[in-house]
């Protein structure tokens, strides 16, 4: 089928890509220039395990193009609204600015084209689509919207567009709704055939799918890093105690690991945006609920350094300490709200001397502008440090050997801020281990 994809950002560049494997004509549509130029180019504008080298093979085999002109799109079967929404410069609202736009933009060159379906995509407040429906229907009568919100995980992107492990239409009343339905369905056949569950609904069920996702998620991770702290209080284990919670097939075992704490460019804003629409509509309850795990998920970061203090010092000024991982999560350049560097440019302002390294070299890019010096290597980031903070679970750091760091380093204290490391294994090479909410 043609496809258009509108927004090449994280979501956009994978979702074309990912389109064009399975065997549609796709184009990608960006008012970035920059950006269409490295995509073209087969360059990628981040680092997602697998994307790179699925761009270039589907560029080179003719079914993936790029285009900054949304006359691109016309004559598509199916267009992706793939835009942004990032949280407001002024609240905690999502700023859909870019989502109204791209809409705009998409209609007017549309107009009355034969009937075609128009996706959205984007992480949108409930209420959304179905003004962007009405709007759609005022330029380009012809366009029907549907609702058929991603669910990616950064690290994989790909895995999870290519075989999702649902696919959910939210749609317009009627037959309409249903002929949309019935073109999605043919967009997305390869992965239906493998009897991937798909869900048809409204437009506001469908938006709040993922919200309602995201937050059931912030808040295992929220409820698990709570429990941590009281564990550190008292001497439990929390990794024990996840494990035991985990076995009852009510909770289950995922995302009950202690740590830092979430972040990342979609979980903290998604969460806070949600509040907001929810405050706005009478539901103080769940706003509540959703600011606490916020501000739960916040104070890790705090709490960490407060854990650097009481281990290294009360005065951090002139102490030296070595972080590993920028990044907000393994796999990933991404360093949005990332927990790691809040820690270290936090330490920084404690008057400490932090060096960090992280294996994806762009995440270190905004290091420097917090006062936080970037290091190629693992023993450039721990030389000389009182203290070696583990901030992101990369495969390096967890397979590094103890033993080999004990001549760089001034003081063998390292904080397992992701509960990720062998603590047996580092105690035996003569470091003192602390995790999260574990000794």
């Amino acid at each position: 089928m043609r496809v258009s994809v509108i927004g090449c950002g994280y979501l956009g560049a994978v979702h074309a890509a990912s389109m064009a494997q399975l065997g549609h004509n796709v184009v990608g549509i960006d008012v970035d220039a920059k950006k269409i130029a490295l995509l073209s180019a087969g360059k990628t504008p981040f680092y997602e395990p697998g994307f790179a080298e699925l761009l270039r093979e589907c560029l080179a085999e003719g079914r993936l193009s790029f285009s900054t002109d949304m006359a691109a799109a016309v004559g598509a079967d199916v267009h992706f609204l793939c835009v942004g929404t990032p949280q407001s410069a002024d609240s905690l609202a999502a700023d859909l600015r870019y989502v109204h736009a791209a809409m705009d933009s998409l209609g007017a060159a549309l107009g009355d084209s034969p009937p075609t379906v128009v996706a959205g995509k984007s992480t949108v407040p409930v209420g959304t689509a179905r003004a962007l429906a009405e709007k759609l229907k005022l330029t380009s009568p012809n366009a029907t919207l549907v609702w058929n919100p991603e669910f990616l995980r950064e690290g994989f992107a790909v895995k999870d567009t290519i075989q999702p492990d649902r696919i959910v239409y939210g749609l317009a009343p009627g037959g309409e709704g249903q002929w949309a339905a019935g073109v999605l369905d043919q967009v997305y056949a390869p992965i239906l055939a493998r009897e991937t569950p798909k869900i048809e609904t409204d437009y506001e069920t469908a938006e709040l799918v993922k919200v309602s996702a995201n937050s059931f998620l912030a808040m295992k991770i929220s409820f698990i890093n709570a429990i941590a702290r009281v564990c550190d209080a008292t001497g439990a284990n929390v990794k024990d105690l996840a494990g035991a919670i985990g076995i009852d097939d009510r909770i289950g075992k995922k995302f009950l690991r202690a740590g830092i704490g979430f972040g990342g460019g979609c979980l903290p804003k998604d969460i806070r945006a949600f509040a907001t629409r929810a405050a706005q509509l009478g539901g103080e309850d769940l706003a509540e609920l959703l600011g606490q795990i916020d501000r739960i998920n916040l104070g890790q970061r705090s709490w960490t350094v407060e854990l650097v203090s009481r281990l290294v010092g009360p005065d951090l000024a002139g102490k030296t300490v070595g972080v590993l991982g920028a990044a907000f999560k393994p796999d990933t350049d991404d360093t949005r709200d990332s927990p790691a560097l809040a820690i270290a440019a936090a330490l920084v302002q404690r008057g400490a001397i932090v060096r960090i390294y992280d294996p994806a070299e762009a995440a270190l890019l905004p290091a420097a502008g917090l006062g936080v010096e970037p290091t190629g290597s693992v023993a450039a980031a721990v030389g000389g440090a009182q203290a070696v903070l583990v901030l992101t679970e990369w495969a390096e750091f967890k397979e590094l050997d103890p033993a080999s760091l004990n001549g760089l380093v001034e003081g063998r204290t390292v904080i397992d801020g992701r509960n990720a490391l062998d603590a047996q294994r580092w105690r035996a090479a003569g470091w003192d281990y602390h995790g999260i909410g574990t000794r």
